[in-house]
């Protein structure tokens, strides 16, 4: 064509040529990224077979049907080959990566580091399940207790020193009479007054002291109390309660004893001590074998018990003719101190996951 762009070659031996190269090219692609720049350069719109395509319209009418029969059979013959081509080279390769991800389960796995529960949220838990094993229920109150319940209710009267801002920590302002409560006991004067009788309740919980942080003392610590009111209640039932949370917490063979001693809402009082489970008394007046545990006198104070005093079951409208009851406390820390011979109780609020796991019978 005079002055126009070179007629495209569409003989026989011209698109067979171009076959060739692309069927050649695919060929030697060895990977996706290959074959895909073989597929622009032999099968795009801009591929020597697809300009070709265009040229057919300058052919004369005979001719351009049989060059069109041939530029169709052969563009489906290069993209049969390209589909081919793809589909094997995907095969392979995702054959690579399955050998190359390959995981080999019978190796040693090393796992990534676990946590553990809070120490002193476990033996609450633990402490908790003893008394629900015996049909005791678990009672919960609020922090912030109002003054009537943390003192007046207990028989704490308002010349007493623990109510002093020196021991108590008050919630501003202070007309409004809001402790953080000192012990768990206002949680008892609650279950009084609301439950119905007869009533066994235990009540663990967090309770705040005006005291120093250090190894043996912190001014945010838990205790659990424990309260049963019912006919015919005496010591006795106290101290059976007593030796079987002992068992529990410290193993067969732990013995308890009960001194004499005072509380404002217990009458008769005592405080509960545990036989030293580490020398188990043998170092009392044994100066060859003394026992820093329990400083060779062979007793570990635990915590207070006692019947409790008419004047709180009267404070919370139960009839002091009818029924009775004991109650008991100790310090969940001092629990726990005991059981793992822990030394500092500063440890126990670090947050440390090491120090937990390091505890025996902590796990859940």
């Amino acid at each position: 064509m005079p002055g126009g762009a070179p007629q495209a070659d569409l003989s026989p031996e011209s698109i067979q040529a171009m076959v060739g190269q692309a069927l050649a090219a695919f060929a030697a692609a060895q990977t996706s990224a290959e074959l895909k720049e073989a597929r622009l350069a032999h099968s795009s719109d801009r591929s020597p077979l697809a300009l070709a395509n265009r040229a057919i319209g300058t052919l004369p009418g005979p001719e351009r049907k049989e060059a069109g029969q041939r530029l169709g059979a052969a563009r489906a013959q290069v993209n049969a080959a390209l589909a081919a081509r793809e589909e094997e080279l995907g095969a392979a390769e995702l054959a690579g990566r399955l050998v190359a991800e390959r995981v080999d389960v019978s190796l040693p796995v090393e796992f990534g580091p676990q946590g553990a529960a809070h120490p002193i949220t476990a033996l609450i838990d633990l402490m908790g399940d003893v008394f629900v094993a015996m049909g005791w229920e678990i009672a919960e109150g609020p922090e912030a207790e109002g003054e009537w319940l943390n003192f007046d209710a207990l028989n704490i009267g308002p010349d007493h020193p623990a109510r002093g801002t020196s021991d108590t920590l008050f919630v501003s302002p202070l007309e409004q009479h809001i402790v953080l409560r000192t012990h768990t006991s206002p949680v008892q004067a609650r279950s009084m007054l609301d439950r119905e009788l007869p009533m066994y309740v235990v009540c663990p919980g967090k309770v705040y002291r005006a005291d120093e942080f250090d190894a043996t003392h912190v001014p945010v610590f838990h205790q659990i109390e424990g309260l049963c009111v019912d006919k015919g209640i005496s010591l006795a039932h106290l101290k059976g309660t007593l030796d079987h949370l002992a068992k529990s917490m410290f193993g067969d063979g732990i013995e308890t004893r009960m001194r004499p001693h005072y509380f404002p809402f217990t009458e008769p009082s005592a405080e509960v001590d545990l036989k030293c489970f580490v020398c188990r008394g043998a170092s009392v007046g044994n100066p060859d074998a003394p026992c820093r545990t329990c400083k060779s006198q062979g007793w570990i104070e635990w915590g207070g018990c006692g019947v409790v005093n008419p004047r709180v079951l009267a404070a919370c409208g139960i009839d002091t003719e009818v029924y009775s009851g004991f109650a008991f406390g100790m310090g969940i820390e001092r629990t726990l101190m005991f059981r793992n011979n822990a030394a500092d109780m500063r440890d126990m609020v670090e947050g440390d996951v090491r120090f937990s796991r390091s505890l025996k019978g902590m796990a859940r």
